[in-house]
């Protein structure tokens, strides 16, 4: 089982900021798209941003200009930092690890923006 590890969730107020980090193991990491998607009360998972091993990054427009996706090889984790927070980005946040054969979830974190 392979097991991704979220941390940095919380509770902001509108237009500040949080980190989430996501660990993976080594094996996995490196060959791996690490991607970010939320998911809101009563809506669909949806794709956050995205990052390939060889660093090309993807983001919904929802949060161009706003998020940032990178990713630290040496020490297998993936960062979202999320600035200019609102409250429509209240979600659980998910990482992924995926590749063209497997694809392993995380478990979640909590971001809840308040107005």
């Amino acid at each position: 089982q392979v097991q991704l590890v979220e941390s940095g969730g919380g509770l902001v107020q509108a237009g500040g900021s949080l980190r989430l980090s996501c660990a993976a193991p080594e094996n996995i990491f490196s060959i791996s798209t690490m991607g970010w998607y939320r998911q809101a009360p009563g809506k669909q998972r949806e794709l956050v941003a995205v990052i390939t091993s060889g660093g090309s990054r993807n983001y919904a427009d929802s949060v161009k200009g706003r998020f940032a996706i990178s990713r630290d090889n040496a020490k297998n984790t993936v960062y979202l930092q999320m600035n200019s927070l609102k409250p429509e980005d209240t979600a659980v946040y998910y990482c992924k690890a995926s590749g063209s054969l497997w694809g392993y979830w995380g478990q979640g974190t909590q971001v809840t923006v308040s107005s």
